[in-house]
């Protein structure tokens, strides 16, 4: 399918919009225009007395039963047919995986690079897996007329074509906790041979072949919840973690502990385990994390002072 003949999510949904928008104001500025004739020419100073002793209509009464009806059905039929190129993904189609969390976007593509935007190729295709690891959030791209919910535990995708270079917002369309607002990236529409090199760069979060832990705290969501500058988020604050004594819950028992790199590497790997004082279980478990990522984050951790 070359690029004349793909058809663009954008090109399925506005025409279907104008169609309706334009019914519902035809109808809109029919209805009104009505209204008032019939409170000019019928005021009760006009006419104190009923001129008409009509009971009924019957031409009146099937036209306002089967023009209705044949909008209605107009409506439904071009919406369908229309709704059917949103679930129906064109051959050949980038496939990318999104994976929301509380209160971020992670994008995975099929060589294992991951990103916290969504990098995609002017021209082609773009097919969206759609997983979430803890509530239900919802995958919103204003700018190409896709929104989806991402619900845990449910297989669903988006699909859209950047014809444009540029990026464009990327939303969680679901209300998701406290920081939702925040749960904001971008599509970065680029041409493909700048595509490809990104593509084939060395995985992200890596600086000189060692992993930036700063960098994947980002990724994963952390600084979402937990802050570097000592303010109180969801989580507890990085600044001065490491070392530090904290209360947690431990097996229905109230206890203080040392953050040391056991601590955090439980923390990180099993949030459920030991829960800190005054702050809510929430943190979803990390179990796709690799050693060297666990240790990258706990390294980063330690360097908040």
């Amino acid at each position: 399918m070359n690029q004349q003949d793909l058809i663009s999510t954008t090109a399925a949904i506005d025409p279907v919009f104008m169609l309706i928008f334009g019914i519902c104001l035809v109808l809109l500025l029919g209805i009104t225009v009505v209204m008032i004739a019939f409170v000019v020419r019928y005021h009760r100073s006009r006419s104190p007395q009923p001129t008409s002793q009509s009971d009924g209509n019957v031409w009146l009464e099937t036209i306002w039963i089967v023009l209705p009806t044949l909008l209605v059905l107009a409506m439904f039929w071009y919406g369908w047919k229309e709704y059917l190129v949103l679930r129906t993904v064109p051959k050949g189609a980038l496939a990318v995986t999104a994976t929301a969390r509380m209160w971020s976007w992670e994008f995975r593509y099929a060589n294992g690079k991951t990103s916290s935007k969504l990098y995609v190729p002017v021209g082609k295709p773009v097919r969206v897996e759609l997983v979430s690891k803890d509530v239900i959030h919802g995958f919103f791209v204003p700018a190409f007329r896709v929104k989806r919910d991402v619900v845990p535990g449910m297989s669903n995708y988006a699909w859209f074509v950047a014809t444009n270079p540029g990026s464009y917002d990327l939303f969680c369309s679901q209300y998701c906790g406290i920081q939702h607002s925040a749960m904001v990236t971008t599509v970065e529409a680029v041409p493909e041979v700048q595509f490809t090199a990104w593509l084939n760069q060395s995985s992200s979060g890596a600086v000189g072949g060692k992993l930036d832990g700063r960098k994947l705290a980002t990724e994963k969501g952390c600084l979402g919840c937990h802050s570097l500058d000592g303010t109180r988020k969801v989580g507890p604050t990085f600044k001065g973690l490491f070392g530090s004594k904290v209360e947690v819950m431990h097996d229905g028992k109230m206890l203080n502990i040392i953050a040391d790199d056991a601590y955090l590497k439980e923390s990180i790997r099993q949030p459920g385990a030991k829960i800190v004082e005054d702050y809510p279980p929430i943190m979803p478990a990390n179990a796709d994390l690799t050693d060297e990522q666990v240790t990258a984050l706990i390294e980063f951790i330690k360097s908040v002072k």
